[in-house]
Formats: structure tokens, sequence, C-alpha cells
């Protein structure tokens, strides 16, 4: 995605584009895992933190991206490419990696339909696998 899509993106949820905004969606797009504010803040050393947590904060408010704790208590970002306004249809299936750390998208696989008691209303739902990424797993052998 480039910057005028991003920029499209970011008016579609009625979000003003500024030069940072577009700097830390590009990031959470090129990356192939939802990121901690301490990692963006690391890949993006030239924006200052309370810029890019005021961003997110609107970003989310905007549902222009996905929130989730990964099981280390710490928050992780990613964009959200749903195509419905009414509807997450970009819901997947995450895994989180007990010894490095870090959250994987496991895009091919859908979050599994759970049928909600009469009543109840789901908006978001976060499914979440725990365990050894690929390369943790080869480097305990």
């Amino acid at each position: 995605m480039d910057d005028t899509a991003l920029t499209e993106l970011m008016s579609r949820h009625d979000i003003r584009p500024t030069a940072n905004r577009i700097l830390i969606l590009r990031m959470l797009q090129r990356e192939s895992r939802p990121l901690s504010l301490g990692e963006l803040e690391d890949r993006l050393p030239l924006i200052d933190k309370s810029n890019i947590s005021r961003a997110l904060t609107t970003f989310r408010s905007r549902h222009l991206v996905h929130v989730l704790e990964s099981g280390d208590e710490v928050m992780r970002y990613e964009l959200c490419l749903s195509h419905s306004e009414d509807a997450d249809d970009d819901m997947h299936v995450h895994f989180y990696c007990e010894q490095c750390h870090r959250t994987f998208c496991l895009s091919d696989l859908a979050i599994p339909t759970v049928e909600i008691p009469a009543g109840y209303q789901a908006r978001t739902a976060t499914y979440l696998v725990k365990g050894l990424c690929p390369e943790c797993r080869k480097s305990a052998h």
C-alpha cells in the first residue's frame, strides 16, 4: 500500500492524514505482525513517543487498528483492513511466542465462530495461541 492509499484509508476513517500518521501506518502495514508502542518507537526514532501514542489512540477510536494483548501485558497494534464498517471481516488468529515474546498474525486462520447467548452483542473477538515460533523451536534443539 503506497502513501496515497494510506491517506485514502485514513480519510475513510475520518482521520486527518499527517506526515507522522502516514509514517506510523506505513510501519504497521509493512510489518507482518502486530507491534507494541515500544517497537514503533524503535522503528520510528524521529517521531516522539507521545505523538505515536496519540496517533494510535486516534487510530483505535476510529477502528483503523486492531489492539490486542498478546500475553505479556503489552498492547500491540496492527492495521485493520476490514472492508465493512458494520463488522470486522479481517479478524484472524494470533500466535504469541513465549520465548522471543513476538506476536504473529496467522491471517489465513479465521477466528472460530462462537455462539453468544441471547442479549449479548459481540463487537470483536481475539483468539490467541501461545507456544514457540518456528525460529525459537529450531534454536531449542
